[in-house]
């Protein structure tokens, strides 16, 4: 399989951009890679890159973007920080790869067993971890449903807090930066949520 050019990434649309996400965690669930000449895909990109898709996800080593949706070297472009949160940096970064480099689709990917998720129902305090944990509460705040033992030992409440987590962080994509907002109302790009399963690696997307 070869590399996204200029001409490939113009051809897909945001619905395409999903499907190619979907087959690629078929084929990794199913222990199926594509067959990738990696050092031919250096090569074709080395005078530019045309990646197809913007993620968002978790620094948890178990989260690689590229290996759960089974992709090369410069088909998406990879945003990882603990919880998958959001902030001024990152919209910048989202905001580079869908106007600039012209990514079709915007996925903020949550996960199973999220130590960021966890720590933030506990209040852990750590450093500047707390000011990333923090960016979680208005999550929690918003999970009602839940009224005992609302703990990162309670895996219910942690995967109620998991999906309003991403929900909530694709309001504020909207919100926070107009460039986007357009280019979704425009039919251009695509917002997605997704929720990857580290026990079976499946990803289920928020349709």
């Amino acid at each position: 399989m070869r590399t996204h050019s200029k001409e490939t990434q113009n051809n897909l649309n945001p619905d395409t951009a999903l499907e190619i996400l979907k087959e690629g965690n078929q084929r990794f669930v199913n222990n199926l890679k594509a067959n990738r000449n990696l050092l031919q895909q250096v090569n074709e990109t080395s005078a530019g890159q045309f990646p197809f898709a913007t993620i968002l996800s978790c620094i948890d080593s178990r989260t690689s973007a590229e290996l759960i949706f089974d992709q090369g070297l410069g088909d998406v472009f990879s945003i990882r920080i603990a919880g998958n949160i959001l902030n001024e940096d990152i919209l910048g970064s989202m905001e580079f790869g869908t106007k600039v480099v012209g990514t079709k689709i915007i996925v903020v990917l949550g996960h199973t067993k999220c130590g960021a998720i966890v720590g933030a129902c506990n209040h852990v305090e750590l450093g500047n971890l707390t000011t990333l944990l923090n960016k979680i509460q208005p999550a929690i705040a918003k999970e009602k449903s839940v009224t005992d033992n609302r703990t990162g030992t309670n895996v219910e409440f942690v995967n109620k807090v998991i999906d309003i987590h991403v929900t909530l962080t694709i309001d504020r994509i909207r919100r926070e930066s107009p460039i986007i907002a357009e280019l979704e109302e425009q039919g251009t790009i695509k917002i997605i949520g997704a929720l990857y399963d580290v026990e079976t690696g499946q990803v289920s997307f928020y349709e």
